[in-house]
């Protein structure tokens, strides 16, 4: 039951209402930037009459957006340094357990891994990064419940340099997009990990909800100032319709969805491939 599904079920037929379309779309979380932009060019689409059309019309406006393949990830490097993903988000949005799922996907595709547990505001994260580190046979540098989490992804930084790792992925706190002072320690750690590696962090990605509409625009807006984002990582699409936010992130934004998550279980983790996404979610 996705968004088109929606549209073509509520404005069957000959009789087309676009007022309907453009609710359905703010519906969908698409937001009303994206929604206004869309609906005025439909209205201006030749040959558009029913539903069916429309929908037609609606993808190929959303793949032009979000790009029709998959973003490949950055490849490990050949100077001896590890490729560093940098990894930020708001509580509850699943961003320590898809740091854990990103390090079995690197994995089992050859690729050595460590982790830093750097979101240390939270001891849980520390415990919960650890299981999951054990789980999956990766390497984890952490420290103490509060401790500097700079200190912590230099550390890791090191470690993964001196044992040749691929990639060094850092858990950073959950932070409120609107807190200053922790946005700033975002800029420091990014800093701290550019003292063994002046190119580092390679990427900066943010976890997001991809249920949660504005919401999850709002924390990619924010983020994006202290890290200049390079992806998102977009949890809970369960085919509900209610992804639209991706395709807002990109539209205002220009950051790109690089993997979803779609359960709890390690294998619920993939590279986001925008005409799957197209066809089987939204």
């Amino acid at each position: 039951m996705g968004l088109f599904k929606n549209i073509v079920d509520r404005l069957r037929g000959t009789d087309f209402d676009w007022d309907d379309l453009e609710e359905t779309l703010i519906a969908g979380d698409l937001g009303i930037r994206l929604t206004t932009s869309l609906v005025d060019k439909l209205r201006d689409t030749k040959g558009l009459t029913n539903a069916e059309s429309v929908v037609e019309a609606c993808r190929s406006e959303i793949i032009s957006i979000i790009g029709d393949e998959p973003i490949e990830m950055s490849p490990p490097r050949k100077d001896g340094k590890p490729t560093v993903i940098l990894v930020a988000g708001v509580n509850g949005v699943g961003k320590t357990t898809s740091v854990a799922k990103l390090a079995s996907f690197l994995k089992t595709r050859g690729n050595s891994v460590v982790l830093a547990a750097a979101d240390t505001f939270r001891a849980a994260a520390i415990e919960q990064l650890n299981i999951w580190a054990d789980r999956v046979d990766v390497p984890l540098v952490s420290t103490q419940y509060q401790g500097d989490p700079s200190a912590v992804c230099f550390d890791a930084h090191e470690k993964a340099i001196a044992i040749g790792a691929d990639y060094l992925i850092c858990d950073t706190a959950g932070r409120l997009h609107t807190r200053h002072n922790l946005m700033e320690e975002l800029k420091k750690i990014s800093r701290t990990l550019a003292k063994q590696d002046e190119t580092a962090p390679h990427e900066r990605w943010i976890v997001v909800d991809a249920t949660t509409g504005s919401n999850a625009l709002s924390q990619t807006k924010e983020f994006g100032t202290a890290l200049d984002l390079t992806g998102v990582i977009a949890t809970k699409l369960d085919g509900s319709g209610k992804a639209g936010s991706i395709v807002a992130i990109k539209h205002d934004l220009d950051v790109p969805t690089r993997f979803i998550g779609t359960g709890e279980k390690e294998e619920d983790f993939s590279v986001f491939d925008p005409r799957v996404f197209i066809e089987t979610i939204l």
